[in-house]
């Protein structure tokens, strides 16, 4: 998938596809790019999350960028997403480190425990979603909670970009353990500085996710993702 993305990428920000432009059939990319369909529309819906192109039913796919600027998941912009997450989530922390119960650490031990052995990756993001909102409850404030529960189908939709296209997966999974041994210890400063190294290596990643990237993949020598 990351080959296929990569080349239709490419050819919309060389201007073989310029704005405006409306891409071949799901079924021409797949012949030319000698790949399945599930794997072409995995590519196509990165390729709309990244700004680059819009879906429209019955009509296909259409060029709307020709740059990366900011990608999107759901209501939000990434970069507004992570701004929020930077103000609300890395104190939250602190204070669940302060405020946690026995069943929240109980609660949080299990979802670890579930994450570790998931390899679904869809099922794997419901869990992300459910481990920061249990970080949210252990702060003992209900409107933590509220915050995250508003923004909890961005958190997912950018969990799944970040684990498709950046491999974030066992990393995520070794981020969350060290907040939660934070919270176990009780230790506020861990705590925030645990959660403060996880969204730097989410922005990290969504950064090198959006850079300009060059693949060999061509319509004539394709390869399956």
């Amino acid at each position: 998938m990351e080959a296929v993305l990569g080349y239709l990428r490419a050819a919309i920000e060389n201007g073989t596809y310029a704005v405006g432009d409306k891409l071949p059939s799901e079924a021409e990319l797949c012949r030319s790019l000698e790949v399945s369909r599930p794997v072409l529309r995995e590519a196509l819906r990165a390729l709309q999350t990244m700004g680059l192109t819009v879906s429209k039913t019955g009509k296909g796919t259409f060029v709307v960028a020709h740059t990366v600027e900011d990608p999107t998941f759901g209501d939000y912009a990434a970069s507004d997403l992570l701004e929020v997450r930077r103000h609300v989530e890395i104190p939250v922390a602190g204070y669940a480190a302060l405020r946690r119960s026995p069943e929240n650490l109980d609660h949080l031990a299990h979802l670890l425990e579930r994450m570790d052995r998931e390899t679904d990756t869809t099922s794997w993001v419901a869990l992300d979603t459910l481990f920061h909102l249990a970080i949210a409850e252990a702060a003992q404030n209900p409107v933590f909670r509220r915050v995250i529960e508003e923004i909890r189908d961005a958190l997912a939709r950018q969990s799944a970009f970040l684990n498709e296209l950046g491999g974030r997966r066992e990393q995520s999974n070794r981020e969350h353990q060290a907040i939660v041994e934070a919270l176990v210890d009780g230790c506020e400063p861990d705590a925030v500085a645990a959660m403060a190294h996880h969204l730097d290596r989410v922005e990290t990643t969504l950064t090198d996710i959006v850079r300009p990237v060059r693949t060999d993949l061509s319509p004539e020598g394709g390869r399956d993702a």
